[in-house]
């Protein structure tokens, strides 16, 4: 199973997303984040994925999510989502991610996966998740179907 962060940078009513410029995903928004390296931990992966993916430097993250996602069955990505108010910088694009402040009640949903409409606005609001998401149809993940869900909220992380 594959390791991985999401970050999401909020501010003022407003969340940072970037569109994906490569890679899994391409074309759709989501919060900066990516593979836990060897020797990293997932809290140092989403801080490093945010200041490379789109230049700000983030403090404070806090644990919002775990996030397991199967495919046909199998473990796919375990995903670690963080969230912080607190960053340096001002966001830049990157070969990998478009960023862009968006308010959070225009989060653009229909260009994201279809799961996040489920636990993006909880967490967006201050709220802890624990979510497995099932998807079927091969590989790519991002062009396999969304089956099946199971949530739990206000989970206690670290």
């Amino acid at each position: 199973m594959q390791e991985a962060t999401l970050c999401f940078v909020v501010r003022d009513g407003e969340v940072l997303l970037i569109e994906k410029r490569r890679g899994l995903g391409e074309g759709w928004y989501n919060g900066p984040g990516g593979k836990v390296e060897d020797g990293e931990t997932p809290r140092e992966c989403a801080v490093r994925e945010v200041r490379e993916e789109v230049g700000l430097d983030v403090a404070d993250v806090e644990k919002a999510g775990e996030l397991r996602f199967t495919l046909d069955g199998a473990a796919h990505t375990f995903c670690h989502v963080y969230r912080t108010s607190t960053f340096e910088g001002e966001p830049r694009a990157s070969p990998e991610a478009r960023p862009e402040w968006v308010p959070v009640e225009d989060v653009p949903y229909d260009r994201m996966w279809d799961d996040d409409r489920l636990w993006l606005p909880g967490v967006l609001d201050g709220r802890t998740v624990a979510g497995e998401f099932r998807f079927e149809g091969g590989e790519p993940l991002d062009e396999a179907a969304f089956v099946d869900h199971d949530l739990e909220w206000d989970v206690s992380f670290e």
